[in-house]
């Protein structure tokens, strides 16, 4: 039986009439979701998400796990939008290096705040919960100042926007009227917050997902804020103690499949496709994450035991190796700065360092050196 997943309203923009795309409120229904189709493949995933969690445990500090987790989600999940940034162009920003594209480079940091504003706001009591008033602060972050500036950050959208095409009349996906946005977000707002479903947590955000990117509430940066909310979501229902996942690798990877199955959604209410293809994706995701925490431990182990069979090192040199997972290109300045020391302190802790193999000068100069702990950028990329 097919399911019919929303609603057309006429909807009218420059004198042009177009059929707006309006989802019903979740949880699907006529039929409902059958859980059980879902059962092993949201098992399978629920493990490896424990698994995740479990093996993060490896690392002497989560806040390494972290640094590069958050900044490849904040990558990919740019890259679907077309952004061109690399993570070595996020890493020599951060170090304070000229970048040529920076433009992008400022799109990817945006993201970091926005999620950075996010999970501030749900680990302090009075914080926002997850809600249209959060991510419409997030969306304010995401925008500031770059691309898409001009496209009313941090407001719902007030007109009707389009998806595909040059205008609404030849596009690929209309979504809802504006004026209905703010009642469809309430009521997605609702289902989040319910506790009469029964679906499992994961089937839940494959659900929200899908009903956010439909309702496409702001004039810009949508899909970006949709993916962040799945992330939020993770840790909203403890799925993950920390976000160490980033299943924006795996929805790049799929893009074509990933914008196919959210249309199957509208058109034919083909639910069940596309919560499959989401447990894949977090399956998948959750398990590439683990081998790279793994691979992660064993490099920063290895390079520890070259430190520390090294006889007569200053204290400083160990207090450096323990940044180097959160600041994997540096300069001398910005070790200076970092470890509160001396310009000639800091030259010889990463001297040793650099003697070690630990890290590698880049620039081949005498001045204005930068260095890369490159073995675990390689691991990152």
């Amino acid at each position: 039986m097919k399911r019919v997943s929303g609603v057309y309203a006429v909807s009218t923009v420059l004198g042009e009439s177009v059929s707006a795309f309006v989802p019903h409120a979740l949880p699907p229904v006529n039929p409902i979701l059958d859980p059980c189709v879902f059962l092993e493949l949201n098992h399978q995933a629920e493990l490896a998400l424990a698994r995740l969690g479990g093996v993060a445990g490896l690392v002497p500090s989560v806040d390494w796990l972290l640094y590069s987790a958050i900044r490849k989600e904040a990558l990919l999940t740019s890259q679907i939008e077309g952004t061109q940034a690399t993570l070595v162009d996020l890493f020599n920003s951060e170090a304070g290096l000229i970048i040529t594209n920076q433009d992008d480079v400022e799109e990817v940091t945006n993201y970091l705040s926005a999620f950075r504003l996010v999970r501030a706001n749900l680990a302090d009591p009075k914080g926002l919960p997850i809600s249209v008033r959060l991510l419409c602060m997030a969306h304010r972050e995401l925008l500031n100042g770059v691309r898409g500036s001009g496209k009313q950050p941090g407001q719902l959208r007030q007109s009707q926007n389009w998806i595909g095409g040059t205008r609404p009349g030849n596009a690929v996906f209309v979504p809802p009227p504006a004026h209905q946005v703010p009642e469809l977000l309430a009521q997605l707002e609702r289902f989040i917050h319910s506790a009469e479903s029964e679906l499992s947590p994961l089937i839940k955000i494959a659900l929200i997902h899908a009903q956010f990117e439909t309702i496409h509430p702001f004039l810009d940066g949508n899909g970006r804020i949709g993916r962040l909310l799945i992330s939020a979501l993770f840790e909203h229902w403890h799925l993950l103690p920390e976000p160490l996942i980033y299943l924006s690798g795996y929805l790049k990877q799929h893009q074509t499949e990933y914008y196919r199955l959210l249309t199957g959604i509208r058109s034919e209410g083909d639910w069940e496709s596309w919560v499959l293809f989401f447990l894949r994706g977090v399956l998948s995701a959750a398990n590439e994450a683990e081998k790279n925490v793994i691979a992660l431990a064993n490099q920063i182990a290895i390079d520890r035991k070259k430190l520390l069979s090294t006889t007569k090192v200053a204290t400083v040199v160990y207090q450096l190796f323990e940044l180097l997972p959160t600041m994997p290109r540096f300069t001398l300045e910005l070790v200076r700065e970092r470890l509160k020391t001396s310009f000639p302190t800091a030259s010889a802790a990463v001297k040793v360092l650099q003697e070690l193999g630990i890290v590698v000068e880049t620039t081949g100069q005498k001045k204005n050196r930068c260095f890369s702990y490159q073995t675990y950028i390689d691991l990152l990329s």
